[in-house]
């Protein structure tokens, strides 16, 4: 029997990209939720919660893109020309926001500088994403295997609502990481946060869940049409669990259910993109197969892979593992 090396690398790339969404996106929400807490105390304790693990998780950003390049060459010479400007915005988000990282521990003059760009990077970069996410999911037009669109394509009103909603999903992981790994006063506050972002994130899912079957007509058939329509109840169903469990754990002052529960939901918002989008990798056009490179170099690279991603894993659970439990006020990175 052939093995299908297309489907299992969209696979590779699908998770890579999911491992990023959800293990990134709590420090850069840690980033955005900066200005509600102007204390320097409670912001040299965020800052120290994700200190361990904040650039172990851009491994997997590294690994989603070259890995698309080298596996996917069309799909990458089409989707970086659409979407040039949200791509760079989201890397300048994160050099500053890498920066400031460093840079806010060594001054106290230029303090107020370094918290303004770690804050400002992180919503840069989370905006950044969601605006790219949105314009792929919109569709980009391939004529003659290039891409055939203009400048500004990607600025429309849904990738603008895409932009907002995964910031706001972004605060919510934030906040919930915040729940899970503070004591005190920083708990609470981040406790009362999460509360009011898990309402504002289940709404904006909505909005961006009824928008986008009308998109595109194979969305439409998909979410509808029979048999996938069934995932239409079951998606929904099980959102609506995660949420239920969100706000059961901040009630019952449960410190990592919150989180959890918010992770799920991250996870069946990208199930649910995935299932819109098979089997095209640059929707509505090009599919996995014809993306893909020959198969003799899928197979070459599937080797360096089999090998490395249980490396990344292995070391990044090995990473959380060390640094579980809730953070010391008293000791840091600093």
């Amino acid at each position: 029997m052939a093995i299908d090396l297309p489907f299992i690398w969209a696979g590779i790339i699908a998770f890579a990209v999911l491992a990023y969404v959800v293990l990134d996106g709590f420090d850069l929400g840690v980033g955005i939720l900066f200005p509600f807490f102007p204390e320097k105390h409670d912001r040299d304790v965020m800052m120290n919660s994700v200190a361990p693990v904040w650039d172990g998780n851009e491994t997997w950003l590294v690994l989603g893109g070259g890995g698309l390049m080298a596996v996917f060459p069309l799909a990458y010479a089409t989707i970086l020309p659409a979407l040039y400007a949200p791509i760079i915005a989201m890397l300048l988000g994160l050099i500053f926001r890498g920066v400031a990282f460093e840079y806010r521990w060594r001054t106290k003059r230029g303090e107020f500088l370094w918290n303004g760009a770690f804050a400002g990077g992180s919503l840069l970069a989370a905006v950044a994403q969601g605006v790219t996410l949105g314009a792929l999911v919109q569709g980009i037009p391939v004529v003659n295997r290039a891409y055939a669109g203009a400048w500004w394509d990607w600025l429309t009103p849904f990738s603008l609502a895409t932009g907002l909603a995964v910031a706001i999903g972004y605060a919510l992981l934030g906040s919930t990481w915040l729940v899970m790994k503070t004591t005190g006063k920083l708990n609470e506050k981040a406790r009362r946060i999460a509360f009011r972002c898990c309402f504002a994130t289940i709404a904006a899912m909505g909005v961006v869940s009824l928008w986008t079957p009308f998109l595109e007509p194979i969305y439409l058939d998909r979410w509808f049409g029979w048999p996938t329509a069934i995932f239409s109840v079951i998606v929904p169903v099980l959102v609506l669990g995660c949420f239920a469990l969100l706000i059961t754990g901040i009630r019952n002052k449960r410190d990592t259910q919150p989180f959890l529960a918010a992770l799920g939901l991250f996870v069946l918002g990208f199930a649910g993109i995935g299932i819109s989008f098979y089997p095209f990798i640059v929707p509505p056009s090009v599919t996995i197969w014809e993306a893909a490179a020959p198969d003799s170099s899928l197979g070459f690279l599937l080797v360096g892979a089999v090998v490395l991603v249980p490396m990344i894993l292995a070391y990044t659970a090995y990473a959380y593992w060390v640094f579980r439990g809730k953070i010391d006020p008293e000791e840091g990175y600093h």
